[in-house]
């Protein structure tokens, strides 16, 4: 969708097709007359379509009533009103392509509510043979590996720390329950692995060796610590995050419980595509994977049909200092098995009820977060 200042009615997108008027028949003497419908009826069921205007100068917006910054309106392709891109709840970071609706228009679907039942379908939990039979807690397990090594070589590697989950399974169940329900409402399905679609990049086009000076490999501790909380996520013991919605910002996600730094959030999903497919994508998750020597060949992670938690983790407006203060984790590549992994990580200790936030433009400073709150 242009903006206002640059949208000729001979090149504005109208989302109804032209129809053709079909020459008429006459009616057989031996069939019965047909019932038509009421053309209020027919209206209500037709597809939306826009009168284009000749002169879109007069345009205001619906939220401010200013009509200034005209290079920053878009006008609704269902009731032609005009909205700035920063009046807009959530804020409209990029110009859309194609058709827009305005919040009123899109209609959007009701937040749906999940039982336990469909909780664990959603997630495809595993049941365990025996509830009570528990690996040991994070906690013993971290301390075994600080006596196995010294405390010099220690602060010097600043290994990944497992989340730990809620003891409550009820609670369990309640912060499931809000990544399902806005994964519903985005029309997404849940994936905690990279998805490899037909027409998109392969699996093979995913080499880390692939990269441009190189990746940095995972090591094996934290691979134990990677698999770790793969593993607790599969039988339902979830990481403590819920995800929230905020008029101004969106879904975003919240610490249900306290995080301390260097703990292992999540791991970036979603279809795995080649950048040159996705340079007129409008979709504001994109994740970068991997940065090839050859620019045909650099893959990036398309959250907007397949994804988990991490597609809900807001970024910060890096042209503000009070911005960069609000991040407290990060995305870090890394080399896993040979194949390129996004995996986020906390940078500091989070506080419970703190929502997370990280840096769009950890790698390219590409992404326009300027409108960013």
């Amino acid at each position: 969708m242009a903006p206002a200042s640059v949208m000729p009615a001979a090149r504005r997108h109208v989302s109804s097709r032209r129809r053709t008027e079909a020459p008429r028949r006459r009616p057989s003497p031996s069939s019965p007359p047909k019932k038509l419908r009421p053309m209020s009826e027919i209206l209500d069921r037709a597809k939306y379509a826009v009168v284009e205007r000749a002169d879109y100068s007069d345009i205001i917006c619906e939220q401010c009533g200013s009509g200034e910054r005209p290079e920053e309106l878009l006008l609704c392709d269902k009731c032609d009103k005009g909205f700035h891109m920063r009046c807009l709840r959530p804020i409209v970071a990029r110009i859309p392509i194609g058709s827009w609706l305005c919040p009123k228009c899109s209609d959007h679907r009701r937040v749906r509510s999940f039982s336990q039942k469909k909780i664990i379908d959603f997630f495809k939990i595993q049941k365990s043979g025996d509830g009570k039979k528990k690996c040991a807690s994070n906690q013993d397990t971290r301390k075994r590996r600080r006596r196995s090594v010294s405390l010099v070589l220690l602060k010097k590697r600043r290994r990944l720390l497992p989340f730990i989950p809620s003891e409550d399974p009820n609670q369990r169940l309640k912060q499931m329950g809000t990544l399902a329900s806005a994964l519903t409402a985005m029309q997404m399905e849940f994936s905690d692995e990279l998805t490899y679609s037909s027409g998109m990049a392969p699996r093979s086009a995913n080499q880390a060796k692939f990269e441009n000076g190189g990746m940095q490999v995972l090591s094996k501790e934290d691979m134990e610590t990677l698999e770790l909380c793969r593993a607790m996520s599969r039988r339902g013991e979830c990481p403590p995050f819920i995800v929230v919605f905020d008029s101004c910002e969106g879904y975003t996600v919240e610490a249900d419980a306290q995080i301390k730094d260097m703990t292992f959030i999540a791991e970036y999903t979603g279809d795995v595509d080649y950048i040159k497919n996705r340079e007129n994508d409008d979709c504001d998750s994109l994740m970068t994977l991997l940065l090839a020597t050859n620019p045909t060949k650099s893959l990036v992670i398309c959250p907007d049909k397949r994804g988990n938690i991490a597609r809900f983790i807001n970024g910060i407006n890096n042209h503000t200092p009070e911005g960069k203060k609000k991040q407290n984790c990060k995305c870090v590549r890394y080399s896993v098995n040979g194949e390129c992994r996004v995996l986020l990580v906390a940078t500091r200790d989070i506080a419970k009820g703190e929502r997370l936030y990280y840096d769009y433009n950890g790698y390219e400073h590409e992404y326009p977060t300027h409108h960013f709150v």
